[in-house]
């Protein structure tokens, strides 16, 4: 099945892109609730998501029109630490949204970073995925949404370039160190990624301008560049953009 075309929209900045995120993420969650009577995402760390969250959060934005009881929160990525270390993306999503909404703990499945190391923590996740979905002998988990940021050098999750992790093709999930990358990783892998419902970019400032291009307008290998690996199948895939980060593509 070819790829369907991507969605590139730009927004006027930091905060409008949050606005669009929240909307986004609100309607995705209500068609899947509709559909499947759950909804599943996966969430992404960073400072652009932050500010979703906490716009979900807010009683003043679009938060309780998602149906918080239908859905599971899952993570892209983490870093190996402990789970109430500055540098975890768990961390993060519970103090700005996850301790501010009404969530059964039960629907809430952090990356295990307590396993030994990144590899057994991947095993784990994986165990827990293949658990919760139980998809057909073959098949990937299909998440409703995946979130996602962007780095500065190309990367997406903690998938990076020279890693193991952006040529794998089976596991679900892949434990690793990148070289001059802080902490040992676990992440999501394309297999999953590129099975989801709906991908979300997240992209904002000048500073992501550069590696924007690459992904969208360049011929980079995906080993060099692995966002350019992010190419839903089955699903929709949506590049939320400020004009900062925008600031290179050549298309309106």
């Amino acid at each position: 099945m070819a790829d369907r075309k991507p969605e590139i929209r730009i927004v006027d900045d930091a905060a409008a892109l949050a606005a669009a995120a929240a909307a986004e993420f609100v309607t995705t969650a209500g068609e899947a609730v509709a559909a499947r009577g759950r909804f599943t995402v996966a969430l992404s760390g960073g400072t652009t998501p932050r500010r979703l969250y906490e716009r979900l959060a807010s009683a003043r934005s679009s938060g309780p029109a998602v149906s918080w009881p239908q859905t599971h929160i899952f993570w892209g990525d983490e870093r190996l630490v402990p789970p109430g270390h500055p540098d975890s993306n768990y961390r993060m999503a519970r103090e700005v949204l996850l301790d501010r909404i009404a969530l059964p703990a039960g629907q809430i499945h952090p990356i295990p970073t307590d396993a030994g190391d990144a590899t057994e923590a991947a095993s784990e996740y994986e165990a827990e995925l293949r658990a919760f979905f139980s998809p057909a002998a073959g098949e990937a988990p299909r998440f409703d949404l995946i979130l996602l940021g962007l780095g500065t050098d190309g990367h997406t999750a903690s998938l990076f370039s020279g890693s193991d992790a952006v040529g794998e093709k089976t596991r679900w999930v892949a434990g690793h160190r990148a070289e001059g990358i802080p902490h040992e990783r676990v992440t999501l892998t394309f297999p999953v990624l590129n099975n989801a419902e709906r991908v979300v970019f997240l992209v904002s400032g000048s500073d992501k301008a550069g590696a924007l291009h690459s992904v969208i307008e360049g011929d980079a290998p995906i080993d060099r560049v692995p966002a350019r690996g992010v190419r839903p199948g089955r699903g929709g895939l949506l590049w939320l953009i400020d004009r900062d980060a925008a600031r290179q593509l050549q298309r309106p």
